[in-house]
């Protein structure tokens, strides 16, 4: 299938949108939440741990939806339900900025709505994502090794473009009024949801097998059905039930290491997220060089996007991504000594920045592998699950890295998080290299040339060039 059909650009239209405001509003939210709130980090962080434990803690339960419901009713459940929480955030929002000091006394309450919508478009977000990522690609690309490989880079290419011009945008115009930039995002998800919804029907019905049921269920899940009165509205023991369930799936699966490899990758704070952004602030750094820096970042990682797929197509997915994290674990920790040892806090930073930039390329080169792996060793009656539990672990060790700055807040002792990040990446490439022994039955790839066979009694070693004669070496 060609990669500019009038099917792909559809998907690839309503993917950006669905990216597009995802991205705006999480950024969004905050900006919102400083302003309505100065002076504190308290209610952002209510508000970004309600939201992150709440994917923890159902991601599950979505991923089994997805793989017992129809592939549209899905997708456009996730897209409804994420606009109007979107649209209800920014409403709250609006009436807590424009009636600041009336509403004081409400502004707690206000504050536990914000987070309840919050989770609802965080775990339908999720539910998008992981439908139309892991399982509306796969099937669309129908066994094409190359076609996947394609729209999967395509749509990591959307998710890095929304990540930076998103939040870009969004604080462009919160810059100027939080309250227009209230309501740029309300606008922004109340016009998009129409396109959204009609484009991603048009895929589903130009692309016969989206329509087919999937084949079977795994045992954990035809268990938790005949258990459970099926939707979600389930009872606590369902849930715990499918949580078991799914878990026990998860980890007893063929590619659960580089899964697990991938999630690892979360815990860190090596990234131009709030933690380091907010330690470069400290040291004097302007905000301008910063988002210079991150443009430059992104730009890295895009590259990525097409520097995989070229890699896979040449040597495979498996040795691609062992390429790909070896490059990330050398530059992050070429990043972390020169962050240990430069004389100055400003070498330091730029050294810590420099290797991050650089490392973005082997992130994401790997995230792309990884993908393709689980892709092609997954069934479609299970990706849902094994994608929510691998959402839901990332969401954990993200939260891990959360917690680590909390625990270590200050400035000058930001190197005890970024001493563990390193740590958290090593491991998830000795996970990774395990896979990959299991899968290969060795690490190095050692060329043909050289030979080691067993001459009876003695070693003989054979060294053959291609266009010169055999020689025999005997000890």
């Amino acid at each position: 299938m060609n990669t500019e059909t009038p099917l792909l650009k559809r998907l690839y239209i309503s993917h950006s949108l669905s990216t597009w405001n995802s991205r705006s509003f999480e950024f969004g939210a905050t900006l919102f939440l400083a302003t309505i709130f100065p002076g504190t980090l308290l209610p952002t962080s209510v508000y970004a741990l309600t939201r992150s434990l709440s994917a923890i803690l159902f991601a599950p339960t979505v991923g089994r939806y997805i793989d017992t419901h129809n592939r549209l009713e899905v997708v456009r459940l996730s897209i409804v339900l994420q606009r109007v929480s979107v649209a209800l955030s920014c409403v709250v929002f609006w009436y807590m900025l424009a009636d600041g000091s009336s509403t004081e006394y409400l502004k707690p309450y206000l504050l536990v709505l914000l987070a309840l919508l919050a989770c609802v478009e965080k775990l339908f977000s999720i539910m998008n994502t992981v439908s139309v990522e892991r399982d509306w690609v796969v099937v669309i690309a129908h066994g094409d090794e190359v076609q996947l490989r394609v729209l999967n880079s395509m749509m990591r290419r959307i998710d890095l473009f929304c990540k930076l011009i998103g939040p870009l945008a969004i604080s462009l115009v919160d810059g100027y009024s939080a309250a227009i930039a209230i309501l740029v995002t309300l606008s922004s998800n109340v016009l998009s949801v129409i396109v959204e919804y009609y484009a991603i029907a048009q895929v589903y019905n130009e692309v016969p097998t989206l329509r087919l049921h999937r084949t079977s269920s795994p045992p954990e899940l035809t268990q938790l059905e005949s258990n459970s009165p099926g939707g979600v509205n389930e009872s606590s023991i369902s849930r715990v039930s499918t949580l078991r369930g799914s878990l026990s799936a998860y980890f007893n699966h063929p590619v659960v290491l580089p899964s697990l490899a991938l999630a690892l990758l979360y815990f860190t704070v090596l990234s131009f997220s709030g933690q380091m952004v907010t330690y470069l602030l400290s040291l004097g750094f302007q905000p301008v060089h910063i988002a210079l820096a991150r443009i430059v970042s992104v730009a890295f990682e895009i590259s990525a996007t097409w520097l995989a797929p070229v890699a896979m197509a040449k040597i495979g997915s498996i040795r691609a991504g062992l390429w790909f994290i070896n490059w990330q674990i050398t530059w992050v920790t070429i990043a972390v000594v020169l962050f240990l040892r430069a004389k100055s806090l400003m070498l330091s930073a730029m050294g810590l920045v420099g290797g991050v930039i650089l490392s973005r390329v082997g992130l994401w080169g790997f995230d792309l592998c990884a993908q393709v792996i689980i892709q092609e060793h997954v069934g479609a009656d299970s990706r849902g699950a094994f994608s929510s539990i691998e959402a839901s672990l990332q969401h954990t060790f993200e939260l891990c890295s959360y917690i680590s700055t909390i625990i270590f807040a200050k400035p000058e002792q930001f190197k005890y998080p970024v001493l563990m990040s390193p740590i958290a990446l090593y491991l998830a490439g000795a996970l990774f290299a395990m896979f990959v022994r299991d899968k290969r039955g060795h690490l190095l790839h050692i060329p043909k040339c050289f030979e080691v066979e067993d001459a009876g009694f003695e070693q003989q070693w054979l060294i053959r060039w291609e266009g010169m004669p055999r020689y025999d070496i005997i000890d």
